[in-house]
């Protein structure tokens, strides 16, 4: 697997190593509630902040997500988000380091970033998560409107890396809403509901699968260049169930996809909506 190197990479792996372990203490004037209570606000570095919850909760976080610096080239009044690339890569390092100790083997990381460092960002975390384990880019809008004073192009989207501790991570499926369901018809008044023609064609060549399919006028239909999606009997027992029904002309068969049979969608990697996913003017 590719890995990538930069001037100083070494120490930051010896860093990831070495942070000192520091103890948590409870500020009572600015606390409030149960102190045993899992909720926790730390001021401090955070590099030191993340070790010190290794001991308490190493393995059991379900859900990570940081913001850390662009490295956009700007002076902010807390802090500077313009360090030479380099020196960025080897402050992201030990962190992301710290971070894996920390989630669950059913976890998952997100980092919100943009293109100055996302694609270097992306190799570091294959490093440290594994490939097999992401998960997606996600580009999410995150300028209301574009620039007028760009040059070359409006950045108008940031990217969030999703990564899972352990391969076999699944996300929350999202409820339909009534424009998902709209292309669900019932021409021919199926009992059992809406539907619409699903793919019929094996994902993978298999010529097992390769066979003709005879039409209720004797015309011959053959098989989808990588084969039907189902053996023979199974068209067979879907034919008679009038679960697959041919065409008007009798030169293909449809599968009908029942509404009735769809559970929830799964998020798209497109958050484009800003009414529903917010954007950087609001977090002024």
């Amino acid at each position: 697997m590719p890995t990538l190197e930069w001037l100083g990479k070494s120490e930051a792996v010896r860093t990831a190593q070495s942070v000192p372990h520091r103890l948590l203490e409870p500020v009572p004037e600015l606390s409030y509630g149960d102190l045993d209570t899992d909720n926790m606000l730390i001021q401090g570095d955070n590099l030191e902040a993340l070790k010190s919850l290794i001991p308490l909760y190493a393995g059991k976080v379900k859900c990570i997500f940081i913001d850390p610096p662009y490295n956009t080239r700007s002076a902010f009044e807390h802090y500077d988000d313009n360090l030479e690339h380099s020196k960025w890569l080897s402050m992201i390092y030990p962190r992301l380091e710290l971070l894996r100790e920390l989630l669950s083997e059913n976890g998952s990381i997100w980092i919100s970033i943009d293109d100055r460092e996302a694609h270097y960002l992306k190799v570091i975390s294959d490093d440290i998560f594994g490939r097999s384990n992401f998960i997606n880019d996600l580009a999410w809008r995150a300028a209301d409107s574009s620039n007028n004073d760009a040059k070359q192009f409006s950045l108008d989207h940031n990217s969030i890396l999703v990564y899972s501790k352990s391969i076999g991570w699944l996300s929350n499926a999202l409820e339909r809403k009534e424009q998902d369901n709209s292309h669900y018809k019932n021409p021919d008044n199926d009992p059992r509901g809406p539907w619409f023609s699903g793919n019929i064609s094996s994902p993978n060549p298999r010529e097992n699968l390769k066979y003709p399919v005879v039409a209720p006028d004797g015309n011959v239909i053959s098989s989808p260049t990588n084969g039907w999606r189902w053996s023979r009997e199974r068209i067979k027992q879907l034919i008679d169930s009038n679960e697959i029904v041919f065409s008007q002309e009798n030169k293909r068969i449809i599968k009908k996809t029942y509404l009735s049979n769809q559970k929830g969608l799964a998020p798209s990697t497109i958050w484009s909506d800003v009414h529903d996913t917010g954007h950087n003017r609001q977090a002024k």
